[in-house]
């Protein structure tokens, strides 16, 4: 089984479990290097909730997800029309202000990452961000049904800079879902050179 098979199997259940993961936080140091208003693309966007975030914000939203059963979700959430693509289809060229890849890149292998991430870096528009999520560690690995890669912060940067994003920041945070503490994760924000 895939990821993607697996979101399609176990998407209610999923959106049922992510829904009230607090990632404000999160969320807030991201919008900080947006501007206001501003064009968000969300790449691997599950059932929606934080675009839903984004919108009731007042940015404009692009969403997407490779799993057919999460963009439904998604799209009766949000009221958008949530493309239903992967990473590989990523083809915009200087579209969006930021881009939020929120525990979405990793279910790419360590090979496929560079290509990912470039994808998602050429999406922005000079001084753009992208804002990714990975489970803290090293490994690549299967675990209930998905394949995950896990980074630390200096293999994020070494990805991003790879991409030609210049690091803004870089940080370790507890998992944002009720009972979930102990795990943690590597997220950064890197922005397109202007």
């Amino acid at each position: 089984m895939s990821s993607i098979d697996y979101y399609d199997a176990n998407a209610v259940a999923f959106s049922a479990d992510t829904l009230d993961a607090d990632v404000s936080e999160t969320r807030d140091w991201f919008l900080s290097q947006v501007p206001a208003g501003g064009a968000v693309l969300e790449a691997g966007c599950g059932a929606g909730r934080d675009a839903v975030a984004f919108l009731r914000a007042g940015y404009r939203v692009t969403a997407f997800d490779g799993a057919a059963a999460m963009v439904r979700l998604a799209s009766e959430a949000t009221g958008l029309e949530v493309l239903h693509m992967t990473f590989a289809d990523v083809a915009w060229d200087s579209q969006f202000d930021g881009v939020w890849a929120c525990a979405s890149l990793l279910h790419l292998s360590r090979a496929e990452l560079p290509e990912g991430i470039g994808r998602l870096a050429r999406a922005l528009k000079p001084g753009g961000v992208l804002f990714a999520s990975f489970k803290f560690g090293e490994a690549e690995r299967h675990a209930n049904g998905r394949r995950f890669t896990d980074l630390t912060p200096q293999t994020l940067s070494d990805l991003l800079a790879g991409a030609g994003l210049e690091l803004v920041g870089v940080r370790v945070t507890p998992d944002g879902r009720p009972g979930r503490d102990h795990e943690l994760w590597t997220c950064a924000i890197a922005r397109r050179p202007a």
